[in-house]
């Protein structure tokens, strides 16, 4: 099976679609007050990391951005025994939630098994008052009932393709691809 990409969105594409998150995100909380950014490693927190700077260059104020390693929560990666071999790590670990609005960020959303898996660490970090999600591309195929506040694009996918996200910080280029994805 040819493994063929075709870009869905662009560095222009990307950069717009996070302005106008950023954009919506003030509108929806009415500014910044009481908000915090959490990317969830890796992408994650690099989109979390652009829009803070976006909403600065926007109101002029600084928001509280961080990230959060979700690896010891996913039920796909359980140890042998069953038990969560760790807890949560939100970095910088100072960082505090606890009734704050928490803005979550993810590059693609398709199952929605990573975001229960965040929103799981993010309740043994602290009690939020309100979880948002923002997300880079949503691809549909939902095994969880978990909906996105905030969309970069729709991209409607078969069970056969796949979203692949590069951003510049890891992949040295910004740039969303739809690919088929390879047999196994």
């Amino acid at each position: 099976m040819s493994n063929e990409q075709h870009v869905i969105m662009d560095e222009t594409a990307i950069r717009r679609a996070l302005t106008r998150i950023a954009h919506e995100i003030l509108e929806k909380n009415k500014g910044i007050e009481d908000c915090v950014l959490i990317g969830i490693r890796t992408r994650g927190v690099y989109l979390a990391q652009r829009i803070a700077e976006r909403i600065n260059e926007i109101e002029g104020t600084p928001i509280t951005w961080g990230e959060i390693d979700v690896t010891s929560y996913r039920d796909d990666r359980e140890s042998a025994s069953g038990e969560r071999s760790e807890g949560a790590k939100l970095s910088p670990e100072h960082l505090n939630i606890h009734d704050k609005k928490v803005i979550l960020f993810d590059d693609v959303l398709f199952t929605g098994r990573t975001i229960r898996a965040a929103m799981d660490a993010l309740m043994d970090c602290g009690r939020p008052r309100m979880i948002q999600l923002a997300v880079l591309a949503d691809r549909g195929h939902r095994e969880l009932p978990i909906r996105p506040d905030y969309i970069g694009k729709n991209v409607p996918t078969s069970k056969h393709e796949e979203i692949i996200v590069a951003l510049s910080e890891v992949d040295g280029k910004d740039e969303v691809t739809i690919s088929q994805r390879e047999e196994r």
